[in-house]
């Protein structure tokens, strides 16, 4: 009888405590990108991507970053454009590495989302071989995303076309 009275007075107490509002949010992002057939979706490239592919025989590889407009609120960080987005990360990206050239950006709007994409290279001591970034942001309604393409120089011309073809791929 003890057991059911003690049952009992905590339900009864359940039901008369008031209920707090909850505020629904959503987490995570949608996008979609296309890649070459000759490219596989892999991980271990960068921790902070949410999307990483490679080809290991052509030895490029890439991976995109999503930097979410209303988390960058959240921390005070609102850019007035997509170049201004950009200009913010090619001033670190790979500054402290042995002859590192950028090219000129280029900027365009495509329907909705504005691009910005620059070349980007440096000299590895450890391989002797001088590595190519092709570098894009996409911007859309809700995010940036930085698109980070690479492989060796001498395969420059060979690549950047389809590199440049994920990147106007890009949208949500």
């Amino acid at each position: 009888m003890k057991k059911i009275f003690l049952l009992l007075l905590v339900l009864s107490a359940g039901i008369g405590a008031k209920s707090q509002a909850f505020k629904p949010y959503k987490a995570g992002h949608v996008f979609n990108i296309s890649l070459p057939e000759y490219m596989n979706r892999v991980t271990g490239l960068n921790d902070a991507a949410v999307f990483q592919f490679k080809n290991a025989v052509k030895d490029i590889a890439g991976f995109v970053i999503e930097d979410n407009k209303s988390e960058l609120e959240l921390v005070n960080m609102k850019y007035a454009s997509t170049q201004e987005f950009y200009e913010q990360f090619i001033k670190g990206f790979l500054v402290d590495l042995p002859k590192r050239t950028v090219s000129a950006p280029v900027v365009q709007k495509k329907g909705a989302v504005s691009f910005v994409e620059a070349d980007a290279s440096y000299y590895d001591e450890e391989t002797k071989l001088t590595i190519y970034y092709f570098v894009g942001i996409a911007e859309t309604k809700d995010a940036y995303y930085k698109l980070l393409c690479f492989g060796s120089l001498e395969d420059k011309e060979k690549y950047k076309a389809d590199f440049q073809k994920i990147l106007y791929s890009i949208n949500d």
